[in-house]
This record gives C-alpha cells, structure tokens and sequence, in this order.
C-alpha cells in the first residue's frame, strides 16, 4: 500500500507516526511549502497522480488539502482537523469531482482552537449535498496536534475499515 501523509502548515511527518504509517505500507510525505505555493493540491496532484497512491492522510492544512487531493485521484482519505472552513494561507482549489468514491474519515478535536471543529462541521453540513459519504469522530479532550496514541489508534481504525 502507498500512503500519502500531507503534513499541516510549516508542519513535517514525526518519525514516531512515519513508523506508525510504516506498519500498513510505503510511507511519501513531500514537504509542502503551503505558503509560497497557493497551487499545492494541483501540485501534488501532478506530482503523485501516476505513483499509485492507496490513501491520503492529512493534518489540518494537509487535512484541507488531503480532502480535495482525495477527490481528484479517487483514493481514500484520514484527515485530523482539516482546515476546511478557513486557513490562513491561501489555496487555489482545482476541478474536482464530488466525491472521491469512498468515504473521507475525519477525526475532530472538540477543543481544537487552531481549526474551530463546530466551523468544520458547518462546512461539512453546507457541501452534504455533493454526495460525499463522511465518517466523523470527535474526541471531546483532543486539540489540535494530534498525540501518537491518538494518531495510531485512528489510522489503525482506518485501516481495518480499508481491509472490509
């Protein structure tokens, strides 16, 4: 399996949760500079389109990105806080389809201040419509950087639902 983990804003990949990821298949998380590059997700797409990419993980700026990357190459996606709502650096999003034909599962900290988790889940309920299945968690004592413990838990969750 390839893994694209997208890491958040000024953000890198920690070698305790490359190791985590390690465990399901081969791990590609690029460095991304989200602010000298408004066109990211188009980037990475052309990037990453023909590399045979299983899922997508992301967190919170990767999560944003990650949500959209998904749709365009049709894989899965675990996104931690996405910054779907807002973000502070500016995006081009591309063309993309609806839906990415899986489910995007999204793990929310009920007491994230970074990524405001009531404004995701607004932005979430505004674009239903678009046929998107969605699985939610929110952990009511989870903020916004995700501990490992936390990390593994939901990737491995993700994984076995990949599995069924």
């Amino acid at each position: 399996m390839n893994i694209l983990y997208l890491h958040g804003l000024n953000g890198s990949l920690k070698p305790e949760k490359r190791n985590i990821l390690e465990a399901y298949g081969t791990v590609i998380a690029p460095s991304i500079d989200y602010q000298n590059n408004s066109n990211a997700i188009s980037w990475l797409y052309d990037s990453y389109a023909d590399k045979s990419i299983d899922v997508v993980i992301g967190s919170s700026m990767g999560g944003f990105t990650g949500f959209h990357l998904s749709k365009l190459m049709q894989i899965p996606a675990l996104l931690f806080n996405p910054a779907l709502a807002s973000r502070s650096v500016v995006q081009q999003l591309p063309n993309t389809p609806s839906n990415n034909g899986s489910t995007i599962s999204m793990v929310l900290g009920a007491k994230d201040t970074v990524i405001n988790p009531k404004d995701t889940l607004n932005y979430i309920g505004e674009h239903l419509n678009a046929g998107q299945p969605i699985a939610i968690k929110i952990l009511p004592l989870l903020e916004h950087r995700i501990p490992v413990a936390v990390f593994e838990e939901a990737v491995g969750l993700f994984m076995k639902r990949l599995d069924n």
